[in-house]
């Protein structure tokens, strides 16, 4: 599908990691009509809100990338939170651009999804097929039933709406919270106040031993604008980089980047989480698509953006 350079698009969750990067990646390719709001700017949790929004704005194409997201023990924390605001969401998003005639709307889903114990790598169609991991259950059955939603309003009215799969993702505009942030980002601002303060150890959750994914959200977004032009299917499509690391490996790396040279101690009394989650991303590739950032490079880039934030004072002013 062709998208003009001056079609409308909304990028919902444009303050984001992902959302930012794919607004980032659209202006670099020539868009010039794009629509964010912000939280203050528009509640996505209040229908009568989403729906005049769509009814004013009537965008063509429609990136959903707003979630309420977080690591394990936000999500262990919170359940309610996670479940209910997310299936808010993409209630209101996904009937409003049905409602008021959006041309295509890309979803963007979390590898969460799939089953604990899912054969790796994991391919689209083990959806469904086992037991979820209990640390993130609420999030992952939020993003299933907007991945269903979509999935409804094609075959009902034939709606353009498509689903990705994204894997574990990390960069500019990440969440570096203590409590809430995911693996990737909380390990880059732990062993960099270590570092700061002279530690002679920093503790890590777990064993180490779970394998892990990580792609660089530029790559995200990159592969998002590839699809919204170049899929109409309604599977679920995977996107990752096809490789995974041990999370002690992880740790070492984040650890050798920062220069923190101090030892690194493992608390086996935290949950590992998913043994391994590893995706199958054979059909996104064989359409063409590749990333292009190494996990170095990749984590490089987003030690920069945090030392950047920090030296702004972002995270003082509570933006983490």
């Amino acid at each position: 599908m062709e998208i003009a350079k001056d079609a409308k698009i909304y990028v919902a969750g444009h303050t984001g990691l992902v959302g930012s990067a794919i607004w980032r990646e659209l202006k670099r390719q020539g868009y010039t009509n794009l629509i964010g709001k912000t939280r203050e700017e528009l509640d996505l949790c209040d229908p009568k809100a989403v729906d005049d929004f769509f009814r004013k704005e009537k965008p063509e194409f429609v990136f959903f990338a707003a979630a309420k997201v977080g690591g394990i023990l936000a999500n262990s924390t919170y359940p309610v939170d996670f479940i209910l605001s997310n299936l808010k969401i993409e209630i209101n998003i996904i009937e409003s651009a049905h409602r008021h005639g959006v041309k295509k709307l890309l979803f963007l889903g979390s590898s969460c999804i799939y089953p604990k114990f899912s054969p790796q790598p994991i391919k689209e169609e083990y959806l469904l097929t086992g037991i979820l991991e209990p640390t993130n259950e609420w999030y992952a059955i939020a993003k299933i039933a907007g991945i269903k939603i979509c999935q409804a309003f094609r075959r009902q009215y034939g709606a353009n709406f498509i689903s990705a799969m994204p894997t574990n993702l990390y960069g500019p505009n990440d969440n570096y919270h203590p409590q809430d942030s995911h693996v990737l980002p909380a390990m880059i601002r732990r062993f960099h106040e270590a570092k700061v303060r002279g530690d002679t150890s920093v503790t890590c959750w777990g064993t180490g031993s779970p394998r892990r994914e990580f792609l660089y959200v530029d790559d995200m977004a990159n592969a998002c604008v590839f699809l919204m032009k170049n899929y109409d299917d309604e599977q679920i499509i995977n996107v990752g980089c096809g490789k995974d690391i041990t999370i002690k490996e992880l740790a070492e790396l984040v650890a050798e980047i920062i220069g923190f040279r101090g030892e690194i101690k493992w608390d086996t009394s935290k949950p590992d989480g998913t043994p391994r989650k590893l995706l199958d991303c054979s059909r996104l590739f064989s359409m063409g698509w590749k990333p292009k950032y190494d996990l170095k490079t990749g984590i490089s880039l987003a030690y920069e953006d945090f030392l950047k934030r920090l030296k702004e004072g972002k995270f003082e002013q509570g933006r983490f």
